[in-house]
C-alpha cells in the first residue's frame, strides 16, 4: 500500500471529526478548525495539516454528491475517486440519527440578513473543477436531498429575490438610468413562478435583462437546481438571460452572476426523468 493511501481507520477518524465540526456549524456553535486539525494529527500516520485540509474538502464533495450540507470553510474538492470515502461518509450519515433534525433545520431556516454593500457585492464565479468519472461500483439509496430542499424553501428564495430587485434598481440608478430602475419588475411574485425567470430588469441600453435567482446559505461552490422551463428560457433568450447566485446568505451574503444558457455556463447532471409509454 502506498504511503499516500489513507487507511480505513484514518478515514474513519477524519470523517468523525468532520461531522463533529459540521454539527457545530449547523447549530451555530463557534469552534476552531485549526484546533480540530491539530488534535487529529497524532492519530494519523504522519499526515500534514494540509493533507487533513484536503481530506476535509473531499468529505465536503461527498456530502454535496449526497445532497447534504457541508462545512462552509471546506470548499468541496472533487479531485479523487472517492469510493472508500463515499462508503464511510454514507455509513456515518446512516447511523448518526442526530444529523437528521440538523439537516432539516438547515433546509428550512431563513437567517437574518445584514445590510449588503451593493457597491462591492458582485464576486467572480467559482472556477470549474475537473471531476473524476463516476464509478459504477458504488450505489447509495437516494434519501432526501437537503440541498434541493433548501433551494425550494420559498421564504429563503423570496429574501434572495428581494435583494436582487433592490440591487438591480441600485445598479441602474448608479448608471444614471433612474427611469429604467423604476421599470424593474419582480415577475415571479407578481405574475407567477412559471416564466423561467424571476426578475425582469434592464440593461443600461434599455434591453431586457431576464434574471433567475438561486439562493443558498452555503458556499458559492454549492450546486443549484433548475427546471426544464428555466433551461428552455435560457436557450430562447440566451443573450438576455442571467443566473444570479446568492451564496452564504446571512453571513457574507455574496453574489456571482452567470450569463447565457445553462448548458454553456455550468455542468448539467440529470437527477430525474419522466417516462411515457
Amino acid at each position: 500500500m502506498a504511503y499516500d493511501d489513507w487507511t480505513d481507520e484514518e478515514v474513519e477518524l477524519t470523517v468523525a471529526d468532520y461531522f463533529t465540526m459540521l454539527k457545530f456549524d449547523l447549530s451555530g456553535i463557534k469552534y476552531n478548525k485549526t484546533v480540530h486539525r491539530k488534535a487529529l494529527l497524532p492519530l494519523l500516520r504522519g499526515r500534514s495539516e494540509g493533507a487533513i485540509e484536503f481530506k476535509h474538502q473531499n468529505i465536503s464533495a461527498v456530502l454535496v454528491d449526497l445532497g447534504l450540507p457541508f462545512i462552509r470553510g471546506y470548499k468541496p474538492l472533487f479531485n479523487i475517486q472517492k469510493t472508500k470515502l463515499n462508503v464511510i461518509v454514507s455509513k456515518h450519515v446512516d447511523r448518526d440519527h442526530s444529523l437528521v433534525p440538523l439537516f432539516l433545520d438547515f433546509s428550512e431556516r431563513v437567517p437574518a440578513i445584514p445590510a449588503v454593500d451593493f457597491a462591492n457585492w458582485v464576486a467572480p464565479a467559482p472556477l470549474a473543477q475537473e471531476r473524476p468519472k463516476r464509478q459504477n461500483d458504488f450505489w447509495q439509496p437516494r434519501q432526501i436531498n437537503y440541498l434541493e430542499r433548501e433551494q425550494a424553501n420559498t421564504r429563503l428564495g423570496v429574501r434572495g429575490e428581494e435583494l436582487v430587485v433592490a440591487y438591480e434598481r441600485y445598479r441602474l440608478s448608479q448608471a444614471g438610468k433612474v427611469g429604467l430602475a423604476d421599470q424593474v419588475e419582480w415577475v415571479s411574485r407578481d405574475k407567477g413562478d412559471g416564466l423561467g425567470f424571476d426578475i425582469l430588469s434592464r440593461e443600461v441600453s434599455g434591453q431586457d435583462r431576464l434574471i433567475e435567482v438561486k439562493t443558498t446559505k452555503l458556499a458559492k461552490e454549492t450546486p443549484f437546481f433548475f427546471s426544464a422551463r428555466e433551461f428552455d428560457c435560457s436557450i430562447i433568450h440566451e443573450s438576455r438571460y442571467h443566473l444570479y447566485r446568492i451564496y452564504d446568505i446571512g453571513r457574507i451574503t455574496g453574489l456571482f452572476m452567470l450569463q447565457g444558457r445553462y448548458d454553456k455556463f455550468c455542468r448539467m447532471e440529470p437527477v430525474s426523468y419522466v417516462g411515457r409509454v
